[in-house]
């Protein structure tokens, strides 16, 4: 069976102790808490982002390349309190909340967080089934089905330990970003432009506010807030409130540069798509249709790249999925199912809606609206329990770090109280 613990780093450990103690020095210094933060991005980039960023750059151009940039400030936050979390206090972010609320509570907390895993799943194969569906000409139902033998390749790596876990899902966060970094070179954007997109906030009527919504909901993940407390919580214990304050700030470095690439992959979509669709008029809703315009507006090659791209993000999200939900069972009520189990409960919701003939793109962005649901229930109680000073010790949130989490919470959740209002209103 697939150990469940993500918390089993003797190496690790061992060598985070040597940077601790000041024994080693540089980059070398660094390495060994290297690694969660990159997990944890996977679910910035997962399919859902394609069709929301793609769809945004080919509507209005560059306008809502800052939504993007805001959007990531808000995830280097909150991703921080997560890890904060975990390393303060040696516990996930569903097991703190079990012990701080009502068993009611926690049962609700586990039964909607198990509704927002199945949303990711079936963004994220359906995504790896329409990357394999472009790339190969597979159907869509076969090609879930060779998604899930993937998922699982992945998820068996976790059996050699975390380093190899970690090594291959950054490296395929590393192909994704080459792959948009070739295709924001075809697309020749104007620098200009994209500056201005960048830092000028604005909008443009009611869709555009609508379209930042649904980024901003396909950007900051429910499950990757349960997620990252479960990778920092016994990954490197600070024996004292001095080591624990290092741990989280080496940590934070390792959230930085994450998060810098996950947001330099969402703005290269948008900017290709305002590049290419936007500058000729064309607008562009469904992941199919801009692959077949990559082809035939660029090269055959710049639709190859989109298509990787594609398959290898929705392959890699699924599997930190899978370990999400695992965090998520296991800390709100305290019970867990072998890990193969889970991945084959999970992949059947996907699979039949794939088989129904749902559009590939309806169905992300329906996705999008119940991870957009789940936020706050993941937000708020990472925001309370961080700055509880009883929970937290010497980690608790600083005052203003509250205060800004706080207004973000807010926005958040108006801004997606707002996209699912007009999702279901028409």
């Amino acid at each position: 069976m697939v150990s469940h613990d993500l918390s089993k780093h003797s190496q690790i450990s061992k060598e985070a102790q040597d940077a601790l103690d000041g024994k080693s020095k540089g980059f070398k210094r660094l390495l060994p808490f290297l690694g969660p933060a990159f997990i944890a991005a996977i679910a910035y980039i997962d399919p859902g982002n394609f069709a929301t960023n793609i769809a945004a750059g080919s509507k209005y151009g560059y306008l809502l390349l800052w939504v993007i940039l805001f959007s990531n400030i808000m995830a280097l936050l909150i991703q921080s309190l997560s890890a904060k979390l975990g390393i303060a206090t040696g516990k996930n972010l569903p097991e703190v909340a079990r012990e701080e609320f009502p068993k009611p509570v926690s049962i609700g907390l586990w039964i909607q967080g198990e509704l927002v895993v199945i949303a990711t799943d079936l963004a994220e194969f359906i995504g790896a089934a329409l990357g394999l569906y472009l790339l190969f000409g597979i159907p869509m139902l076969e090609a879930s089905i060779i998604a899930a033998a993937g998922s699982f390749a992945i998820l068996e790596l976790q059996r050699r330990g975390v380093r190899p876990l970690e090594a291959a899902i950054t490296g395929m966060l590393f192909i994704v970003v080459i792959a948009f970094a070739f295709q924001t070179f075809f697309a020749k954007p104007d620098i200009g432009s994209v500056l201005e997109g960048m830092f000028v906030p604005r909008f443009d009527g009611a869709d555009s506010i609508l379209l930042a919504a649904g980024i901003l909901g396909a950007t900051v993940m429910p499950h990757a807030i349960y997620l990252h407390s479960a990778l920092t919580q016994r990954r490197v214990v600070g024996k004292t409130e001095a080591e624990k304050k290092k741990i989280f700030r080496f940590e934070f470095i390792d959230i930085l540069i994450a998060m810098l690439i996950a947001g330099a992959i969402n703005a290269s979509m948008l900017i290709v798509a305002a590049a290419l669709f936007y500058k000729n008029g064309i607008f562009v809703e469904d992941l199919d249709v801009a692959f077949s315009h990559f082809s035939s507006m660029v090269s055959p090659l710049s639709a190859v790249l989109f298509g990787v791209g594609l398959l290898t993000a929705g392959l890699s999200s699924s599997s930190v999925g899978t370990l999400s939900g695992d965090i998520i069972m296991q800390g709100f009520i305290n019970f867990r199912i072998p890990l193969y189990l889970r991945r084959f409960i999970t992949i059947l919701p996907p699979i039949a809606i794939i088989a129904s003939g749902v559009n590939p793109t309806t169905a992300l962005v329906l996705s999008q609206v119940v991870l957009s649901f789940g936020i706050a229930f993941a937000l708020i109680p990472l925001i309370l329990f961080t700055s509880n000073k009883r929970i937290m010790g010497s980690l608790k949130n600083a005052k203003w770090i509250t205060a800004v989490s706080w207004l973000i919470a807010a926005l958040i959740v108006a801004l997606n109280i707002f996209l699912i209002y007009d999702t279901f209103s028409g």
